[in-house]
């Protein structure tokens, strides 16, 4: 049994974190509880503490409220990460961390996958604030693990459940279908970190979403296909939704497609993202 010390433990993530490692001893935290941003309370929380990992689910993720929210976005995503590395360094923890495609710009051609050591390069707030907080893991702890995924769905507000709720009103719908990237179940996202903790990988960066590549469009087709939903569903590109939609949008990277070559090179197996999207389906009564 270890001790794991879980953060932003009211979100998405956590809640399959928190599931998939109830065998273990967890101190769950949010904002009212531990200030991740406050590297004073950071330090002091966790040396009295000691945990031997610590798993950072908090992060500002609202894309678009990003690029104009100000400093906070920095200071959740580069600042928190920062200071929980080198708390966890002081006490000898390691550090699991949450990042994002989005630390790339997304140009890389369809026909091919970002691998963990190809540049980055994001194009917005939240992409900008995120890569920093990968390197303020990095340049304060050694023992670390990086995860990068994309396309999170599970408990609460996500994309498979608004899908379903607006077939439920409307006989069509226009989806983006110039996005590629991996729908990733939160269940088994968490089950790559429960993973990590009991074969004890190789510290460094790993990409983490379901097996598989898709758009928005096919994935909402395969949604309802699998639901046994008879809304229509029409592709679009992302500049006509924008336009169809009459909003303004933070930059949505083209291609997020991860490789997941060096997860199963250590030996962690990744279900397809559809065999993922069954699973949380059937869990939701849906299917």
């Amino acid at each position: 049994m270890k001790k794991i010390l879980i953060t932003g433990s009211k979100g998405m993530l956590a809640s399959s974190v928190k599931e998939r490692l109830k065998a273990n001893e967890l101190i769950c935290t949010d904002v009212e509880d531990l200030d991740i941003t406050n590297e004073k309370a950071v330090m002091e929380f966790v040396t009295n503490l000691k945990p031997d990992y610590i798993v950072n689910c908090a992060a500002y993720t609202a894309v678009d409220k990003a690029e104009e929210a100000g400093e906070i976005v920095e200071k959740i995503n580069s600042d928190g990460p920062g200071n929980l590395a080198k708390a966890a360094k002081t006490i000898g923890a390691t550090l699991i961390h949450i990042s994002t495609d989005y630390v790339f710009d997304g140009n890389l051609t369809i026909e091919s996958a970002y691998k963990e050591d190809d540049p980055t390069g994001p194009v917005t707030v939240y992409g900008i604030t995120k890569r920093h907080g990968e390197e303020q893991v990095k340049a304060n702890t050694n023992q670390y693990y990086i995860f990068r995924t994309a396309w999170l769905y599970g408990q609460g507000n996500n994309f498979v459940r608004t899908m379903l709720t607006l077939s439920e009103t409307r006989n069509e719908l226009s989806v983006v279908s110039d996005q590629h990237g991996s729908p990733t179940y939160a269940e088994d996202l968490a089950n790559i970190i429960g993973e990590t903790i009991e074969k004890e990988i190789p510290y460094g960066i790993y990409h983490a979403t379901n097996e598989g590549f898709t758009t928005w469009y096919d994935f909402t087709k395969t949604i309802f296909e699998y639901a046994g939903i008879t809304c229509q569903v029409h592709p679009v590109s992302t500049e006509k939704y924008i336009e169809m939609m009459n909003i303004t949008q933070a930059k949505r990277p083209k291609n997020s497609q991860l490789s997941k070559e060096k997860l199963a090179s250590v030996g962690i197996k990744v279900p397809t993202w559809e065999e993922a999207l069954k699973r949380y389906l059937v869990k939701e009564g849906k299917m």
